[in-house]
């Protein structure tokens, strides 16, 4: 297991000894440059599912999530900000249903003099938060874009920053976009495709068809006997894992990354992501990518976009992954540790 998932337990850790006390949660992030990189066609007229588009081209250099976003991470950011949960950042499936993420609602009555209280449980805190919305994605975004800040849900939390919010929860808000300057945010469909396929072989349009850096179709088994593996958490005769958990700890697959290094952008939980799909009068559909546990493996496919959803949908087979701009002093500083990193690498040659 990857240091990400020890940092992520120890935070869970101090939240479920502390009750409600906050602590700060840290996103495992890799770097995706290659910035002059091409396209490339997805949708039903490359074989696929959805409305075709030209997909994966990014100007410019940003950082994506190593994993799905936690339900531990999840709990963290609710225990911050949603002790009057006034846009209703907790769904009571997470604890409820058969196949919810186990974080539970455990006291309080929701008000201002005696808020709610959050907690997940141990075996739960690094698989992936499910039943959330595309806006619950979008304010947990902000509230990284805001440094964590503890505090109700407004301005300065979780209804500005990376988006503007303003108290939007609907099932249309296609004008609802990215902010300029934002630092978090929830993956654009650009970037989410070019995390999960694009072969990291310079400024090219080279694409692989699956997340798990391969054209061949993965399997759904856990243990991977030879590295690379290719292997993700989807339904093929049977889960990868069944009963309680069904979605694979964070890294599981850790011989299945994508080029970029990246774990689960096939499988485990469908993924929200910027994009209108589709739109209509009052309703747009946004972006959902990669399939879930409950998948066929069709759904882990490149050429597959999911165009079903209205942004408020809550499934239990839906999370989200996170993107990252570092600030210009952490841009320095990580060119300056990759030229150390090179020099040492030198001394050792020499």
């Amino acid at each position: 297991m990857r240091t990400g998932t020890t940092i992520v337990a120890v935070m869970m850790m101090m939240l479920l000894t502390a009750g409600a006390v906050h602590a700060d949660i840290t996103i495992e992030t890799v770097p995706v440059g290659n910035t002059g990189n091409t396209g490339e066609l997805s949708g039903a007229g490359a074989g696929g599912y959805g409305p075709d588009r030209i997909c994966g081209a990014v100007s410019y250099e940003y950082r994506i999530g190593t994993y799905e976003v936690t339900a531990g991470q999840y709990t963290a950011f609710l225990t911050a900000v949603a002790g009057v949960d006034a846009y209703s950042l907790y769904n009571t499936n997470m604890w409820s249903s058969t196949y919810g993420c186990k974080i539970e609602r455990y006291a309080g009555s929701g008000t201002s003099g005696d808020p709610y209280q959050y907690r997940v449980a141990s075996d739960w805190g690094n698989r992936p938060v499910n039943h959330v919305s595309f806006w619950d994605a979008c304010r947990f975004a902000n509230w990284l874009h805001n440094g964590q800040p503890s505090g109700a849900q407004g301005a300065g939390t979780t209804e500005t920053g990376a988006y503007t919010l303003n108290g939007y929860s609907g099932p249309d808000g296609r004008t609802i976009g990215r902010s300029t300057g934002w630092k978090w945010a929830v993956t654009s469909e650009d970037e989410w495709y070019k995390g999960a396929y694009h072969k990291n072989d310079g400024d090219t349009g080279n694409y692989f068809d699956y997340p798990t850096s391969s054209d061949a179709t993965p399997s759904n088994d856990l243990v991977e006997p030879t590295d690379p593996g290719n292997n993700a958490t989807f339904y093929d005769g049977g889960y990868t894992i069944g009963s309680p958990y069904y979605r694979t700890e964070m890294g599981a697959h850790e011989s299945s990354e994508s080029p970029y290094n990246t774990f689960d952008q096939g499988g485990n939980v469908w993924e929200w992501n910027e994009a209108v799909v589709l739109e209509g009068e009052g309703w747009s559909y946004r972006g959902l990518r990669g399939g879930s546990f409950g998948s066929d493996v069709g759904d882990l496919r490149a050429s597959d976009r999911n165009d079903r959803y209205v942004p408020t949908y809550e499934g239990y087979d839906v999370g989200f992954r996170v993107s990252e701009v570092p600030e210009p002093a952490s841009m320095a500083a990580l060119a300056l540790g990759g030229m150390g990193m090179l020099l040492r690498r030198r001394g050792l040659r020499r």
